[in-house]
C-alpha cells in the first residue's frame, strides 16, 4: 500500500529526516509525505510521529497502486 500524508506548513530538513521511509515535497503551504506503508501499525506509527512532533495533519489518503 502507498499513502500520502499532507501536513500544514513547510517542514524543515530536520523534521523531514524524522520520516526516512517516506519521500516529501512542499507545495501550496503544505508538506506532502508519501511512500509505501506495510500495514496499519506502521500507518498509526507515522501519525503518532506527526503528533509527537507537533505537526498538523491536514489529510491522509491511500494512493492507488
Amino acid at each position: 500500500m502507498r499513502y500520502e500524508i499532507r501536513v500544514e506548513g513547510h517542514m524543515s530538513e530536520p523534521l523531514t529526516k524524522a520520516f526516512p521511509e517516506l519521500e516529501h515535497v512542499t507545495m501550496s503551504g503544505q508538506t506532502v509525505l508519501f511512500g509505501p506503508v506495510v500495514d496499519e501499525a506502521q500507518l498509526y506509527g507515522l501519525l503518532a510521529r506527526c503528533q509527537s512532533l507537533g505537526l498538523t495533519v491536514m489529510e491522509m489518503r491511500r494512493l492507488p497502486e
